[in-house]
């Protein structure tokens, strides 16, 4: 019966959502990938919003429910506090039809993220929701979500989809560093632009460095650089490579509409990274949290730590959740974590069965005392703040289903604000 009436909700809000592009004519920008969805959605909202009216899906709005209600309405807030209710849903059906005619402010640009658990999902987005730019973020070695894909070249292909049904008047924007995202360019009619911190990317990064202040984090630096000229850009509040990638997407997308380079410095000052990605907390006992909660894959997991380990640090601890949907690659990814981990850190925390692995892995290379394994992140939580001393430098990360938010809101110094700095503070969440 449940999935009887998914059906329908999903016939009608697709259908609600084709009449409002045929209604309003935005351009819609369409963005997917294994990593950086989000904070690449996020910054080219920062990059246009100085010149178009545009709206962006909030959280992870990506599949055949979300996008089509982001298209139809600016209520993306009210879902998630909601928990995805009946009388949600009947509100939004029954309002969308008035929009058609009395919306005078609907948005010129709508910034939409196209997600993929299982093979056909982009391309079924890509061709109900045809995009004008298409933008993919990175694959990896060992994508997420490959567990229901028959191997990662797999995931890849249905990535390219959304590029693949791009008019040749359309844009497709393409991660340079990331070879099977780069050699998705064989497969578009569109025009290609790249960026990435490669020599021939159309749009390149350098000069990347870690902004800090008396050893402690604050956020990053970099230049971005096009057509003989460049910009630095910086941004406070977030760390990692991922955040330079995703300011040179926004950069391409910027560019497509015609901005300058100084224009888009200017806006991407402006730019907020999301909650739960790199994000610089401040921890118990004078600590600094890196918060990376929000999901992880084996690229973001090697990311992460390689940014713990470039940061100055009196002491550097890892609490380390599951990686999940991995299918037949999870204990080898697990492993690789493990043996990262162990030449960084000084004190690892694992939490999940899957943890074990990563326990297991860096025991060859760290003081197996320093190592701690956990079920849940309920246990795992007490330990950490009992672990925290004075100073230490602490990465927290894992898959969503693992919810380490709780392990940061356990350790944070302003648990107080923990709706405003953390992920899954929504009651849908809350509620499991």
């Amino acid at each position: 019966m449940k999935s009887f009436l998914n059906r329908i909700l999903t016939f009608k809000l697709g259908l609600l959502a084709k009449l409002y592009l045929w209604r309003y004519r935005p351009v819609i920008i369409a963005v997917t990938g294994n990593v950086g969805k989000t904070s690449t959605k996020e910054a080219i909202t920062a990059v246009l919003s100085s010149i178009k009216k545009v709206r962006s899906g909030k959280g992870n709005l990506n599949n055949d429910l979300g996008v089509p209600l982001t298209i139809i309405s600016d209520r993306m807030e009210e879902y998630y506090e909601t928990g995805n209710s009946v009388w949600f849903w009947f509100k939004v059906i029954a309002i969308a039809p008035f929009g058609l005619f009395f919306n005078k402010n609907y948005p010129e640009v709508l910034v939409l993220e196209y997600g993929a658990d299982r093979p056909g999902d982009i391309k079924k987005l890509a061709r109900k929701f045809r995009p004008d730019v298409g933008v993919v973020t990175a694959v990896g070695e060992i994508p997420v979500h490959v567990e229901y894909f028959t191997s990662s070249e797999a995931v890849a292909r249905e990535k390219a989809k959304l590029i693949e049904v791009l008019k040749p008047t359309g844009h497709a924007v393409l991660n340079f560093d990331d070879q099977a995202v780069l050699d998705m360019k064989k497969k578009t009619k569109a025009q290609v632009m790249t960026f990435g911190f490669g020599e021939e990317a159309d749009i390149r990064m350098s000069d990347f460095d870690f902004r800090t202040d008396n050893e402690k984090p604050l956020g990053v630096t970099f230049k971005v650089n096009y057509d003989n000229t460049f910009v630095p850009v910086r941004i406070d509040g977030s760390l990692g490579k991922s955040q330079s990638w995703a300011a040179g997407a926004a950069t391409v997308v910027g560019v497509i509409f015609k901005m300058n380079l100084v224009q888009i410095s200017e806006a991407l000052s402006r730019y907020q990274p999301p909650k739960g990605r790199l994000r610089i907390l401040k921890g118990i006992k004078n600590s600094i949290i890196i918060d990376d909660t929000y999901n992880s894959s084996p690229a973001a997991n090697r990311l992460a730590l390689e940014t713990l380990r470039d940061l100055p640090a009196k002491r550097r601890m890892a609490v380390l959740g599951d990686m999940l949907e991995l299918g037949k690659y999870t204990i080898e990814a697990h492993q690789a974590a493990g043996n990262l981990a162990g030449s960084i850190v000084d004190v690892l925390v694992t939490v999940g069965l899957r943890g074990k692995f990563i326990a297991d892995s860096a025991e060859n290379q760290m003081d197996k005392q320093n190592i701690f394994s956990f079920p849940t992140s309920d246990p795992a939580k007490a330990k950490v703040q009992e672990l925290v001393q004075e100073g230490d430098l602490i990465l927290v990360k894992g898959s969503q289903g693992v919810r380490m938010e709780k392990v940061v809101e356990e350790i944070m110094a302003e648990p107080e604000r923990k709706k405003e700095l953390l992920v899954r503070q929504e009651k849908k969440w809350l509620n499991k």
